[in-house]
């Protein structure tokens, strides 16, 4: 099996930390998108609760970076497999 880069490790490495930190180690892509969506949905009413205002904003804030590694590990891990089939 072919050796991880080493920006895959720190890709994965700060997407655990960020999980644990937020507690979303269980919570996938599509949940988060879905989660997003709903905020959205929320933030673009015009009877937007401003003592949430700020919660919502932030919890987007962490979801977005939470996709955003989601996808660049994604991105990392099929770099590695498309390397690993062009040296076969």
């Amino acid at each position: 099996m072919a050796q991880r880069p080493a920006l895959f490790k720190k890709f994965h490495r700060k997407e655990i930390e960020m999980a644990k930190a937020k507690g979303d180690e269980s919570i996938g892509y599509a949940q988060a998108l879905e989660e997003l969506e709903s905020i959205l949905a929320e933030l673009e009413d015009n009877d937007v609760d401003v003592d949430k205002l700020a919660t919502h904003v932030q919890r987007a804030s962490q979801l977005i970076e939470l996709c955003r590694d989601r996808i660049g590990n994604a991105k990392l891990q099929i770099e590695e497999v498309v390397k690993g089939l062009a040296k076969e």
